[in-house]
């Protein structure tokens, strides 16, 4: 087609040069001075440190930065394994009205997903409470005479 102008009617996507690859950015194009670290908080998995380090003229370093799980993840089920959770009617009742709760507090939805685990997380950080609660139920019962 003649007339047209340049690149008016070509695939955008289509490589059809190497100067384009000349031109365009590549991740060994970036600057020694600055350097991305991204880590998973081994105590917190909820949160990854993200620690930029650029160098300003006064050799300054930036504070590391706390990305939360929240808004790293693409979906709730994101670095999640399947558990089935069996819950008894007053449990799940509870688990309703807890999520509600917290809804209003963060104005905001709050994953049923990111409930629950927090909820375990919570009871491993304590146990005690966990084992009064299985006492409850029968758990360390004996029926020797």
């Amino acid at each position: 087609m003649t007339g047209m102008k340049q690149g008016a009617g070509e695939n955008p996507f289509a490589e059809d040069s190497d100067t384009d690859k000349e031109q365009s950015p590549t991740v060994d194009d970036k600057p020694d001075s600055e350097t991305q670290l991204m880590d998973v908080d081994t105590e917190n998995p909820g949160i990854v440190r993200s620690e930029g380090t650029t160098r300003s003229e006064s050799g300054d370093s930036s504070q590391p930065m706390q990305i939360p799980y929240k808004f790293r993840r693409d979906g709730v089920q994101d670095g999640r394994n399947r558990v089935p959770l069996f819950l008894h009617s007053d449990t799940k009742s509870a688990e309703r009205d807890a999520l509600r709760e917290f809804e209003e507090q963060f104005d905001s939805n709050v994953s049923l997903t990111d409930l629950r685990e927090a909820l375990v997380m919570t009871g491993l950080d304590h146990l005690d409470e966990v084992k009064t609660q299985l006492e409850d139920w029968g758990y360390g019962m004996t029926f020797d005479d």
